[in-house]
């Protein structure tokens, strides 16, 4: 399906000869000549469509492990869990709670990962015959990580365990309270921390630093998965399981995978196979949480990463943003088809609530980018307001990572002096790593996260010195990351060729996501043959190409954009367009969509 003239000859290998896309970008070819090479050989060895074999070489696979990345399998790619540092002490605590019946409180995060971890954890545990407690704290008054205050009510209610949930790995006083109370706790968390771990029975965590699992790349549900695989073996070495059955805990995957897909963690190894066979789980509608909130989210066809990512998993959140930070995880372990049915609906209007906050917030903040640093705002982007609601700041500053393409904090001070802030990062730069410098180095009260997230609570005298100390931090990766503004691309097509057939096997060397880019297409001089503006700024189009057949596509959150702009302009005529094929389930009938990542003018006199 690849076309003549698709890249032309040269170390650039512009696709399409575009060296200058409506976004200032270059289009390049995924491949070099020996990665179309490889995967020539690899689609003639396994009988495999040229497009899928290109596809799968772009992402690193070689041709000896091709038939497993095709079909992963959790038997394959699950480790000894014990390779985990502190897996064997931890899971000691949890069967010895189990084993006596004790009461176990779960405090998980407020956000996706930590709802689907407190979720998958529960429901895991009441097959063990446990009640537990689950605590999730309010993110504007309790703020992120365990606290006195709760622990001392869960102590209150009985709690002899306590298991933390995306969270607990920098939470130092509030453990130690705990431990002052005679409680224990065990730590299940991905989040990066120091060398000094916080004083508790375990910190299950393949991100500290004396850990050579290599698991580091997991969610948080991910981690609590792996632990109940442990707990299970644990527990059947002590005989436990004489007098019942275990859990079955691949019934748990389609939780691990919305966990998994909605924290943007890499989509390579056993994070690949979680998702992959959780959607086969979730695909049967067994969990009636998530199925009261895909049908209120309105989703059509089977559930893909897509669904997950950009519909489920924004309700979720919306509850910890600005409403009930508890829903998420009460939504994911009920059994009640009623009570799920309510708290979707609930979630759906605090999502919809939230995403007008969200866009009179983000024209606030760019303005503000604007006023203050013109047209370069440097290597990363610091806004601030006390208008602002401190659950929406990372949505802000996620709309300001993709606006100005570099790191981006939006910090809400809407109770005085102390801005709760949130972070987001651009693809080489570890945000989390220079948020937790900035700790050190006493510039912020708190803070953390990963690579491409990060929280902090910053006092609001010390924002300028943040932004300087942050923007030496991560300046020589936003440089690099910048230098790498080119789109690459996985083969050319034309209307005709984008089928659903051939969406349906692209989906095999899936899902795509972060780690694992979903494959992108050029579609050469194909003529505009409508477009409009639709929705909250998007843009809706139809493709013709030169035999006549029509491709319908649709731009996101681009009318105000120069590639909405350039599309727009160009009713009636032909575009260069790339983007990534879909299949829009309506009404039960399979359509192909594009989704536009890019456009270029047709160069004159050539392609």
């Amino acid at each position: 399906m690849r076309l003549t003239g698709f890249s032309e000859e040269g170390a650039d290998r512009a696709v399409l000869g575009v060296t200058s896309s409506a976004s200032g970008r270059a289009w390049r070819d995924r491949l070099d000549p020996a990665g179309a090479a490889r995967a020539l050989g690899l689609a003639q060895r396994f009988d495999l469509p040229e497009i899928v074999a290109r596809v799968l070489t772009g992402r690193g696979v070689e041709s000896e492990e091709a038939l497993a990345f095709l079909d992963p399998t959790i038997k394959a790619l699950m480790p000894d869990p014990s390779t985990v540092t502190a897996m064997d002490v931890g899971v000691a605590r949890l069967a010895d709670a189990v084993v006596r019946g004790e009461t176990v409180a779960l405090f998980a995060d407020y956000d996706v990962d930590g709802a689907t971890s407190a979720a998958v954890m529960r429901r895991a545990l009441v097959a063990l015959g446990l009640d537990p407690i689950v605590y999730v704290p309010d993110r504007l008054i309790e703020g992120y990580g365990p606290n006195a205050e709760a622990i001392e009510g869960l102590a209150r209610r009985g709690a002899s365990l306590i298991v933390t949930l995306d969270c607990g790995s920098t939470s130092h006083e509030a453990l130690a309270h705990a431990r002052r109370l005679g409680l224990d706790v065990v730590v299940i968390d991905h989040h990066g921390c120091g060398v000094e771990l916080p004083p508790a029975v375990a910190v299950i965590n393949p991100n500290r630093h004396d850990d050579l699992s290599g698991l580091g790349q997991l969610s948080a549900c991910g981690v609590a998965f792996v632990t109940l695989v442990a707990l299970n073996r644990e527990l059947r070495r002590r005989g436990f399981f004489k007098a019942g059955k275990e859990p079955d805990l691949l019934a748990l995957l389609d939780l691990v995978a919305l966990g998994t897909v909605a924290d943007v963690v890499p989509l390579r190894g056993l994070n690949r196979a979680f998702v992959v066979k959780g959607l086969q789980v979730a695909r049967r509608r067994g969990n009636a949480g998530l199925t009261a909130l895909t049908a209120v989210a309105r989703v059509s066809g089977p559930l893909s990463p897509y669904h997950l990512g950009f519909l489920v998993g924004p309700r979720i959140n919306a509850g910890g943003r600005i409403g009930d930070a508890g829903l998420g995880a009460r939504l994911l372990a009920t059994d009640d088809p009623v009570e799920a049915e309510r708290i979707a609906a609930e979630l759906d209007r605090l999502n919809k609530e939230r995403q007008v906050m969200e866009a009179a917030m983000v024209e606030e903040a760019d303005a503000q980018v604007v006023a203050t640093h013109g047209t370069d705002p440097g290597p990363i982007v610091v806004v601030s307001s006390p208008e602002w609601h401190p659950g929406v700041v990372g949505l802000i500053a996620s709309r300001l990572k993709e606006r100005w393409r570099r790191p981006a904090v939006a910090i809400a001070f809407d109770r005085g002096e102390l801005g709760t802030g949130s972070g987001r990062s651009v693809a080489g730069v570890d945000l989390g790593l220079a948020v937790r410098a900035a700790v050190e180095a006493g510039l912020l009260v708190k803070g953390g996260g990963h690579a491409m997230a990060a929280g902090l609570t910053v006092a609001q005298d010390r924002v300028e010195a943040v932004r300087t100390f942050l923007a030496e931090r991560v300046a020589s990766g936003v440089e690099a990351a910048l230098a790498r503004r080119d789109l690459a691309v996985d083969g050319a097509l034309t209307a005709t060729g984008a089928t659903v057939g051939l969406v349906e096997t692209l989906e095999k060397a899936g899902p795509y996501g972060a780690g694992q880019p979903e494959p992108l297409f050029a579609f050469p001089a194909h003529r505009v043959a409508f477009a409009d503006e639709v929705g909250q700024g998007h843009v809706r189009l139809t493709l013709s190409s030169g035999d006549g057949t029509s491709l319908k596509a649709i731009a996101f959150r681009a009318v105000s954009e120069p590639i909405g702009r350039t599309i727009l302009a160009a009713r009636g005529r032909s575009l260069h367009v790339v983007g990534a094929l879909g299949l829009d389930h309506w009404q039960g009938d399979a359509r192909v969509q594009l989704r536009v990542v890019d456009v270029a003018e047709p160069r004159v006199g050539g392609l």
